[in-house]
């Protein structure tokens, strides 16, 4: 099977193993080249039934060829070689269009960096495996949710990010900028995931409500967030300011939309 999403090169990575459900992780990178062995491993010893399939955006670090060794070492691990840098969403699209043509069932967005904890996987797994839920999501903001290493400035901008969208767009979730979920494929399907042209934040938070406008069951699960060790953050703010702004835009559409909806029935 030769993966055929995304830009630049790929490399064929071998049909899954037969496993009720069929799990992806797509772990996307760019210059993760420290975290990459240790995050790859910590997913299969926390959870031996899964695939892998990292997302590489021309790492000029040699992160690629890294991830080429590992697919080559385990066949749970799968790459996808992209021709260069264009960002979280895009990486995520590519990720998601290969793992449902190969058939997987549920498909997991993961941190490189060891800020989402693969220990945790199996909670998240499990809300959507027999918890009713079709699109899981870990959030810092529930009861039993925490950050670890973040000051407390750091903790209320991301409060209030969440908020903000909440209120905008009526979503009933307290963690709505969070990377760390897990989807039945049905929802990506059903959500259009190819057209969202998001990244960061804003990528996440849309995501997040197309489904429940869909009318999926979205469901938060406690996590504990760990700040990265190695390596450089990859947010700015220019993702933060896209977030605030299309958010905006959003909202007021939605409730323009409303209004005219209670217009033409009165």
């Amino acid at each position: 099977m030769r993966a055929s999403f995304g830009t630049g090169r790929t490399r064929t990575a071998p049909c899954p193993a037969m496993t009720e459900p069929r799990t992806l992780v797509i772990i996307p990178t760019y210059n993760e080249i420290d975290n990459l062995r240790p995050i790859v491993a910590r997913v299969h010893t926390a959870n031996p039934g899964v695939h892998v399939l990292i997302v590489d955006d021309a790492s000029p670090d040699g992160t690629g060829d890294l991830a080429d060794t590992l697919a080559a070492a385990d066949g749970r691990v799968h790459v996808l070689h992209r021709s260069g840098k264009a960002g979280l969403g895009a990486a995520y699209r590519a990720g998601f269009g290969w793992g449902l043509q190969a058939g997987f069932d549920i498909l997991v967005e993961m941190d490189a960096d060891g800020s989402h904890r693969p220990e945790q996987l199996p909670t998240l797994l499990a809300a959507v495996t027999t918890g009713g839920a079709d699109l899981a999501l870990g959030s810092r903001w529930v009861p039993g949710g925490d950050v670890a290493g973040w000051p407390l400035r750091r903790q209320l901008i991301s409060r209030a990010g969440s908020l903000y969208a909440r209120l905008l767009l009526g979503l009933p979730l307290r963690d709505v900028t969070g990377g760390y979920r897990a989807y039945r494929r049905n929802v990506l399907e059903g959500i259009g995931y190819a057209g969202v042209d998001s990244q960061g934040y804003c990528f996440q938070i849309e995501l997040a409500w197309r489904a429940v406008r869909a009318g999926f069951r979205a469901v938060e699960v406690p996590i504990t967030f760990a700040d990265r060790q190695r390596g450089t953050s990859k947010m700015n703010g220019a993702i933060v300011r896209e977030a605030i702004t299309r958010v905006t835009r959003w909202g007021l559409a939605s409730r323009r939309a409303q209004l005219g909806a209670l217009g033409r029935r009165g």
